[in-house]
């Protein structure tokens, strides 16, 4: 199979038709071989219903629901383990992301050899609640990640089948995917200029303010997983070492001084709070690597996520 298409979606049972017939025409067209994977994360409409609909009417079409909602990370994540093509590409279901990207976005991959190519939406048609915090978003990944994307956050996106095979997707990661890729050594990465649709149907499922909070602590959480995710002791550990051997250095220094010049009054001395301070921080340091490290090679999969139905 070529094309695995993968769509996470909540509430979005207006748009769905209109979404499953523009692919469809486009992968007809372009005869392509693919499949449509709709990811139900926990909708309240009637979005199951439509998928089960379009299932009878396209056989193409391939439905995952949840539970509950998990979130966009966990839609992500399954869709990419029951995807069957050659090449996967995303997009949101909401009609923003042109389904006529999809033959160049395959191209890109197939032919060009890129491992992953991430969609620019250039111009927007998004509220400026959304807009603002998505450019320092953009600005700050790209300082710290060292790729140069102007829009890590685009729904619409193409992978090498063995890239989303091997990447893992969790909690709020789906924002950082093409860092976690960098990272398992899928370094040609590219970037498309995408048209970007006004919404339609439904409301948006974005917050804006939350971005600002959780964007920041998620890049240094991927930033600290994919230097030090196997070999916590050597980040922990470091530190503490070092943080130990300074309140070490220091409270020896006050010793030899109290020692030789019989000097008073030294407990209270600032110098000697602080070398209390950095022997206690150092201990602890060593000892949250230590047990980062058995945690570490005793995890368990944090991938699990309830299954309703399946077609």
């Amino acid at each position: 199979m070529q094309i695995s298409i993968v769509i996470p979606l909540k509430n979005e049972e207006d748009s769905l038709p209109e979404l499953e017939a523009w692919i469809r025409r486009v992968c007809e067209h372009q005869r392509f071989s693919y499949e449509i994977i709709m990811v139900d994360d926990g909708s309240t409409d009637k979005s199951w219903r439509v998928i089960e609909q379009l299932k009878s009417l396209n056989s193409n079409v391939r439905g995952i629901k949840f539970r509950r909602n998990y979130g966009k990370s966990a839609g992500l994540h399954t869709g990419f383990q029951a995807a069957k093509g050659d090449v996967v590409i995303t997009m949101d279901a909401d009609l923003q992301d042109s389904p006529d990207e999809i033959p160049e976005l395959y191209r890109m991959i197939a032919e060009d050899g890129f491992d992953l190519v991430s969609g620019w939406k250039k111009v927007r048609h998004d509220p400026i609640s959304k807009t603002i915090p998505t450019k320092l978003y953009n600005a700050v990944t790209r300082w710290m990640s060292g790729i140069h994307l102007h829009d890590f956050n685009c729904g619409l996106k193409a992978y090498r089948s063995d890239v989303v095979k091997t990447i893992e997707v969790y909690g709020e990661m789906h924002r950082y995917i093409p860092v976690i890729a960098k990272w398992a050594g899928f370094t040609k990465i590219g970037e498309k200029v995408v048209e970007h649709r006004p919404r339609q149907y439904g409301v948006t499922k974005f917050g804006g303010f939350e971005r600002f909070i959780n964007g920041p602590l998620d890049l240094m959480s991927i930033s600290f997983v994919g230097r030090f995710g196997k070999r916590p002791m050597h980040f922990f550990g470091t530190l503490g070492i070092l943080s130990f051997m300074l309140g070490f250095i220091i409270l020896a220094y006050l010793t030899y001084t109290k020692t030789v010049y019989q000097e008073y009054g030294m407990a209270d001395r600032p110098l000697f709070f602080f070398g209390i301070v950095a022997l206690v921080v150092g201990t602890q340091l060593f000892l949250t690597g230590f047990l980062a490290e058995m945690i570490n090679r005793n995890s368990s999969i944090r991938n699990s996520y309830l299954v309703e139905k399946e077609i």
